[in-house]
């Protein structure tokens, strides 16, 4: 198998991003999910747009995927993260990781979704119960924009 990391615009299909890294050398396989949650802050959510400058954001993705594989001595890694509106519950993104052990399958997936946040120009406007929008820091730091 090799890596796969990719934007998408369709919903995310939990099994089939499983298969990509499954292997008969891998006795872990990790399936991590994103998902649109109905409270951010203390603010009732509705839903996200997520966006991106692409080019650059498949770049990076990319980028952090092979680091993984290296750091991790895995190929059998990937990611795919939605673009475009989102409903609360959505997955908003993936990354399955098969290795021969745990503890590497689980430092793999969390050094990929902690540099997808820090670095890939992916962005999200949250959109609140009382009608509102708000772009929103992808790190989780404080409010990234003005209300729209």
């Amino acid at each position: 198998m090799t890596s796969l990391a990719s934007l998408v615009r369709a919903p995310i299909d939990p099994l089939a991003i499983v298969r990509t890294v499954s292997s008969p050398a891998n006795g872990a396989v990790l399936l991590f999910l994103g998902a649109v949650r109905q409270l951010n802050d203390g603010r009732g959510v509705t839903g996200i747009d997520y966006a991106a400058y692409e080019a650059m954001a498949q770049r990076e993705l990319e980028a952090i995927v092979r680091e993984a594989s290296t750091r991790f001595a895995t190929t059998d890694i990937a990611v795919q993260h939605r673009l475009g509106e989102l409903g609360v519950e959505e997955v908003s993104v993936a990354i399955a990781v098969g290795h021969a052990h745990r503890d590497a399958a689980y430092a793999a997936s969390r050094f990929v979704i902690e540099g997808l946040k820090r670095r890939v120009p992916i962005w999200k406007r949250e959109h609140y119960t009382d009608g509102t929008r708000e772009w929103v820091d992808p790190a989780g730091r404080a409010n990234a924009g003005a209300r729209a």
